[in-house]
């Protein structure tokens, strides 16, 4: 299951059909299904402290993933996607997409987070599944 918080007000989002989408997506990434996961949207000012917090970088970013664990029994809690609104809009805004657009693909993208992939660091692994993943879920970019 996953549940979406939308813990701003600024930007209109459908919850609902975020949530949707993310069930969809988890049910597509092989590592994710079964799993749980909470997606909070946030705006940049949250996600700044939070990033500045975890991650040592004083910036708001579209997308902070916080992994509960690499358990891979069924019904697992895969972990926490925290999204900036803000952040997500004005990169929808570069990209030509619709916010609904940009926030699918940040869902995507915090999944395979969760699920432990680092594009940082994987040298393309993640590109190349996130990229899979975008093709068989209907999302442009």
């Amino acid at each position: 299951m996953i549940e979406v918080l939308n813990r701003q007000k600024k930007l209109s989002i459908d919850a609902e059909a975020l949530r949707e989408f993310a069930e969809l997506a988890r049910g597509t990434v092989d590592e994710a299904k079964g799993g749980s996961a909470t997606v909070v949207i946030v705006l940049d000012e949250r996600s700044r402290s939070l990033n500045a917090e975890f991650r040592g970088k004083d910036s708001a970013t579209d997308v902070l993933s916080f992994p509960f664990g690499d358990e891979s029994e069924e019904g697992r809690f895969l972990g926490d996607i925290v999204i900036s609104a803000e952040t997500a809009q004005r990169q929808a805004t570069e990209n030509g997409l619709a916010l609904e657009t940009e926030l699918r693909q940040i869902v995507l993208h915090g999944i395979l987070h969760l699920c432990g992939y680092d594009h940082e660091t994987d040298d393309g692994e993640m590109d190349a599944l996130e990229i899979r993943y975008r093709n068989e879920l209907g999302i442009a970019g």
